[in-house]
């Protein structure tokens, strides 16, 4: 049994984003710098759009290694869940010798997965509702990821979904953390989920004017003065985080370490950030982790190219780290934004470079913005990261910083 206060540690990383249909794949094009990121076709709600190679979701789950029928009758987003959750599993050698499934739970961090399915649903019904599908009933609930993950892979304790914006990733990933902390689960799978928002849902996220707006002078990014707004990237990713002592039983190899969480509210519902809110958020996950700042080699951004986000989050980094200047990159501006998945993509970004001993580059970088962090430029830079940080921030004032360490 785990004890109370126990060191949580990632045994298991699974992906499925623009960058790639696994982590494999997803770390090369990190390294490379690789974007995805390019116009929308005709008749697309947004102008750019980050999308997934040709055949991804089949290759994500051939990898996978889930049982016969485990994606039978199931959603495209939980299709997506099931083969990001069936890599962790696998790399975390959970096929080989698992816990008690009493003591494994599962986080699925997202809300309003399924605004595309629902819209299709309502298009059905209005020519005949006959035609609605009866399971609609249980898919279009966020939980369906939990229930369908949980009979697939044997999980008996505790699951649940967490929303926060695009703040969710972070808070599944803190919320793990916690269960396995406070002795009540020796692993927890979190879950990045797949949303596929209806497209007004996209269309309003544009008029709202937190997308780039138009094709024009192009995407821009994260922190250079081109930045003009978020651009979508369908995505999910899953960790395996786990009690060191449970790792240890297994023999199963230490990917990194999640060391400290915060999160907080800035009791705004609107969607724009505060510098206070962010720099709270950070110096609470430094304490929680035991560290200061000039202990941080790497700062994985929120990052979403938002000309106000971009600003307030420099100059919250600026008020936590001062002079240490951390490097700063931002997965986003690659891989485009994965919404309610954002943190946990980030997350598995963040343990790879630990993992690897570099920090990805932000090729889009040509012109920075006044106070702009210290942001890797156009190549990968080759250091042995010790501890990182990952920002996750929500529409209604949701903020969220996880402290990472690397193994060993």
């Amino acid at each position: 049994m785990t004890p109370p206060g126990a060191r949580v540690v990632v045994t298991g990383l699974g992906a499925l984003s623009p960058l790639g249909p696994d982590v494999p794949r997803t770390a090369e094009a990190l390294r490379a710098g690789r974007g995805a990121i390019a116009p929308a076709g005709a008749g697309e709600p947004v102008p750019y759009r980050a999308a997934w190679p040709d055949g991804a979701l089949d290759a994500a789950l051939a990898s996978a290694g889930l049982p016969s029928g485990a994606t039978r009758r199931t959603s495209h987003t939980v299709r997506a869940s099931l083969a990001v959750a069936g890599q962790a599993w696998r790399d975390a050698g959970l096929h080989r010798r698992r816990p008690d499934p009493r003591r494994t739970g599962v986080v699925v961090a997202g809300n309003n997965l399924n605004g595309a399915q629902s819209a299709a649903a309502a298009a059905r019904m209005a020519r005949d509702p006959v035609l609605v599908p009866p399971r609609l009933a249980l898919q279009y609930q966020d939980t369906d990821h939990v229930a369908t993950l949980s009979e697939a892979l044997g999980i008996r304790g505790e699951g649940l979904t967490v929303g926060g914006a695009s703040a969710a990733g972070n808070l599944a990933l803190a919320h793990g953390a916690r269960l396995v902390r406070w002795g009540i689960l020796d692993v927890c799978l979190v879950v990045g989920a797949l949303a596929e928002p209806a497209p007004a849902e996209l269309r309003s996220f544009l008029n709202l004017g937190a997308m780039v707006p138009t094709v024009g002078s192009g995407p821009g990014g994260p922190f250079d003065r081109s930045h003009r707004g978020f651009v979508h990237g369908p995505a999910a990713a899953a960790l395996i985080l786990e009690s060191a002592g449970s790792a240890a039983r297994r023999d199963a190899p230490v990917l990194a370490g999640l060391a400290g969480c915060a999160a907080g509210l800035d009791a705004n519902s609107q969607p724009d950030p505060t510098v206070a809110g962010e720099a709270d958020a950070m110096a609470r996950a430094l304490g929680d982790a035991g560290i200061g700042p000039a202990d941080v080699d790497l700062v994985a951004a929120h990052g979403t190219g938002s000309p106000l986000g971009d600003r307030v989050e420099a100059d919250a980094l600026a008020r936590v780290f001062g002079r240490a200047r951390p490097w700063v990159n931002a997965v986003k501006g690659l891989a485009g934004h994965a919404l309610t998945a954002a943190g946990l993509l980030s997350a598995v970004a963040v343990v790879v470079q630990l993992r690897d001993g570099f920090v990805h580059p932000n090729p889009w970088l040509r012109d920075p913005i006044d106070g702009a962090p210290r942001l890797a430029g156009d190549t990968a830079v080759t250091t042995r990261p010790r501890w990182a940080v990952s920002n996750a921030f929500g529409f209604g004032g949701f903020n969220s910083a996880v402290v990472w360490r690397a193994a060993g």
